[in-house]
């Protein structure tokens, strides 16, 4: 009898991808255009995992609706400018990124997929920017989603690639990840080296300090 088919779903901000010096900039360069008081970085990472829209308004919920969207509008704009500037260098994959998606890759049953708070553009050129376009059979942004911790984009997940929940993990850095998956039925692998403080990840299965430790995780859930 084959194994069942598993699905492994990464965060990409603060999980595979050091993006905070984009995020900080871009939400200064928007902030001061409209002449806002600019957040703290403390503030604006914790944050990070939001569809854009909720995360402006929970830095500012003081602020009109117009001067929310306008934020909006110019930190896309500020990052879609970092990121020519910079290339793959804004958003620097972590230590054992690459390896741990290139060993997951290799095993038969297992895909790999993304939810991310970032649009479809920002995930588009970010993975070109890193060379992972082969590895990653669902991609969940939130264009097409409420936003996290919503579990509508795992749920979409699950649904495109047949895969039991039992069968999936989504692993991430931030509390809206992990309550993302609880809502949606899937475990939870909670990572150290991201935007929330590990006390945040209460409703992750398990939590890893690094990448290295992930195929232990996996297996103790598996298995």
């Amino acid at each position: 009898m084959s194994a069942p088919l598993r699905l492994v779903l990464f965060d990409v901000d603060g999980t595979l991808v050091d993006s905070q010096g984009s995020i900080v900039h871009s939400m200064t360069t928007s902030f001061q255009a409209v002449s806002v008081p600019v957040p703290t970085r403390e503030a604006i990472l914790s944050i990070v995992g939001l569809s854009l829209p909720h995360a402006i308004a929970r830095l500012v919920p003081e602020q009109p609706l117009s001067v929310q969207n306008d934020l909006v509008e110019g930190y896309k704009e500020a990052y879609h400018a970092h990121r020519l500037d910079l290339g793959a260098a804004s958003s620097p994959l972590y230590p054992g990124a690459r390896e741990a998606i290139e060993a997951l890759y290799a095993v038969p049953d297992v895909l790999l997929g993304v939810a991310t708070g970032k649009s479809q553009r920002g995930l588009d050129a970010l993975i070109e920017a890193h060379g992972l376009e082969a590895y990653f059979v669902t991609r969940q942004v939130a264009d097409h989603h409420p936003s996290k911790p919503h579990p509508s984009m795992v749920q979409t997940a699950l649904a495109e690639t047949g895969v039991d929940p039992a069968c999936a993990v989504m692993i991430g850095d931030t509390s809206y990840d992990m309550d993302m998956a609880a809502a949606a039925g899937v475990r939870g692998i909670g990572v150290t080296w991201g935007y929330h403080d590990r006390s945040a990840l209460t409703a992750a299965s398990c939590i890893i300090e690094t990448f290295d430790q992930l195929p232990n995780a996996l297996a103790g859930m598996w298995d």
